[in-house]
């Protein structure tokens, strides 16, 4: 009985330590405020309002070109947006793979195409850092991360914290190449 309690006791303990030397990383990762910028690359996810917030940058001025990731076989809203009429320009894309390392291979095809060198990246709290690694693999230009900071729930920001972290060990061992 007293092992399985100092079992239990450094199995807490070493949860509470990696959730507090993770907060940095998921729950208050670096962002940068919008600046003018080539592009806006919103990146797939949850409709948590991150394309909302991307289309609102571009009608702000800050690019003249939204981005939009959509690895989705159907999202009414995503179709709204990529048959919708703006002053700007939209293009919507499919990343090859549907993951964040397809969404940073095409933001890199593009860059070298126009001569990119500032990006505003739009994603959700918990994936800013593991985008900009990931992002960084693919493109050494300049990336400024917003988000949408989304009122997660306890579950869901300990389900973030272990996919974002088994998706950044995968990440180490995969370049952004195909």
């Amino acid at each position: 009985m007293r092992r399985r309690t100092t079992l239990l006791a450094a199995g807490m303990v070493a949860v509470v330590v990696l959730v507090l030397a993770l907060w940095p990383v998921y729950v208050r990762p670096q962002r940068e405020e919008p600046a003018p910028a080539d592009a806006i690359l919103v990146l797939g996810g949850a409709h948590d309002g991150r394309e909302a917030l991307g289309l609102r940058l571009a009608r702000e001025g800050y690019a003249p070109r939204v981005l939009i990731s959509n690895p989705y076989e159907d999202s009414p809203l995503i179709n709204r947006i990529c048959h919708g009429g703006y002053s700007f320009e939209v293009v919507c894309f499919d990343p090859s793979p549907r993951t964040t390392r397809g969404e940073g291979r095409y933001l890199a095809d593009q860059a070298r195409v126009h001569g990119w060198d500032r990006v505003i990246v739009v994603t959700f709290t918990p994936h800013i850092s593991r985008a900009r690694y990931v992002l960084g693999k693919c493109w050494d230009g300049e990336l400024l991360f917003v988000d949408t900071r989304p009122d997660l729930s306890l579950p869901r920001w300990a389900y973030d914290y272990l996919y974002q972290s088994a998706s950044y060990v995968k990440a180490a061992f995969e370049g952004c190449g195909q």
